[in-house]
This record gives structure tokens, sequence and C-alpha cells, in this order.
């Protein structure tokens, strides 16, 4: 009986993974095979949103302490919330647009309609800060940077990141590194025509008085009399911040009727 060779047999090797890694395995598969699973947990938490807010409370917040540092009223916690709130509202708007373009075919929906209630919106708190006493007028650059930060905060909520950093760089840079310059001409010297009305009767040297201690030199001098007062034309001469100064000081007295300065 011939001899028969026994079978060969080929050997495999199987391994098995980890009974507790199969779970694991099988969810990223599934993962793999649905590419918009982290856009739809994205949409679903509203990531894009939160990126926003975190961005304007940067933002907001980098101009607020520069503000708070030099004692402004409008200081960190206010310029944070106007910049959340703008870009909150902005955001809004293009969503409330795009779902209105969306059920209409694309024919009607405006992502602009309630964008643009910020602009006017927030041009009554930056009026707010704005004050007149006695004939100085103080709060305008608090007023103007009010308006820039709400402006940023639109840009971020339309998702423009990039422009809203360089915004926010550029006021910051603005509001810190020019106050040495904007000093520097508020102690130049200037040479001004005055009007002022006072009282008649009114000695003219309590205004030379006034005037003098506040550093101003009068170059030359004119006098109106009406039947309700009397005017002093003059041209004066002094530090340009003193002429904001001596307003306040003139109108305080109650026989100075109205001080202005060309």
């Amino acid at each position: 009986m011939p001899h028969r060779a026994p079978p060969t047999t080929c050997a495999t090797s199987t391994t098995r993974e980890p009974r507790g890694r199969e779970p694991a395995i099988h969810l990223f598969a599934v993962l793999a095979q649905e590419p918009s699973f982290i856009e739809t947990v994205a949409a679903e938490l509203h990531l894009d949103l939160a990126l926003k807010l975190l961005v304007a409370v940067i933002l907001g917040g980098a101009i607020g302490m520069e503000r708070e540092f030099s004692g402004k009223p409008a200081g960190l916690r206010t310029n944070i919330l106007i910049c959340i709130g703008s870009a909150l509202l902005m955001d809004l708007s293009i969503r409330v647009g795009l779902i209105g373009i969306a059920e209409s075919g694309g024919g009607s929906g405006d992502p602009g309609r309630i964008a643009a209630q910020i602009v006017s919106g927030i041009g009554f708190l930056g009026a707010g800060t704005i004050l007149q006493a006695r004939g100085a007028v103080i709060g305008l650059t608090t007023a103007a940077t009010i308006w820039v930060v709400a402006a940023i905060g639109m840009v971020v909520g339309a998702g423009h990141y990039i422009e809203a950093i360089g915004s926010a760089v550029l006021v910051t840079a603005v509001l810190t590194g020019l106050g040495r310059v904007e000093r520097h001409l508020l102690n130049a010297r200037r040479t001004v025509s005055g009007t002022i009305r006072v009282v008649p009767g009114t000695p003219f040297e309590e205004v030379v008085r006034i005037l003098t201690m506040h550093g101003i030199q009068i170059q030359s001098k004119g006098i109106v009399d009406d039947a309700d007062a009397r005017t002093y034309e003059l041209r004066l001469a002094g530090p340009a911040k003193q002429f904001d100064t001596v307003t306040g000081a003139l109108m305080r007295r109650e026989d100075v009727l109205s001080v202005q300065f060309d």
C-alpha cells in the first residue's frame, strides 16, 4: 500500500482584540462612516456662537482694560458687555435672515435687519456718556470707544475674526499710544478769537483775572454794548488745553452769559 504523505496544513494566526476595546472600535467605525457627525454636534451645541462670544469677551476686555486703567466711566465690564451684545445680535440677525431666505426660496430675508438697530441703539448709550458742564463738553472719547467696540462686536458676530482682532489692536494702540501726542498738542500754544458775553456792569478786570490765572494772555480787545449784555471780542494766546478749563471757570460766574472760542 503506497505511503501517503500527511496533508499539509497552513498555519494561520488570529489575534483577537481585547474584549473591552471592541465597542470603542465599533464606535470609531460608525463615526468614520458619518463625516457630518462633528458638524452636527457643533450645530446642536452652537459651538460657533460660543466661539464668537469668547472672542468678543477677549477683544472687548482688551479695550475695556485700557479704559479702566485710565479711570473712565465705561470701563472693563461695560466694554465687554457691549461687545458681547453686539456679537450676539449680529449672529441672531444673520441666522434669522438666512431662515427667511430659505423659507421663501431665496426671495426675501434681510440678514442686516436686526444688526442695523445696533448702530442706532448704541448711539443712545454713547449720548449718555457725553456731558456738558457749563460750556465744557466731556466724554466724547468714551462715546466713540463705545461705538467702535459695538462695531467690533458686530464684526465678530459676522464671523470675521481677523478683521475684528486687527480693529481691536488698532483701537487699543490709539487709546494708549496717542496719549502722549495728545498731551503735547494740548500743551502747545494757540492763538484764538474769543467772544465773552457778560451782564452789563460786569468789571472787565474780573475777566482778565480769570484768563491770566489760566495762563491766557489778551492780545487785543473790542467791546460791543447792547441793551441786554456787553460783549468782549478778544484775541487770546495760551496753552491749548487751558481754553476748555477757562471756559468752565468763566461760566461758573453768574454774571457771565456765554463763552465761545474759535
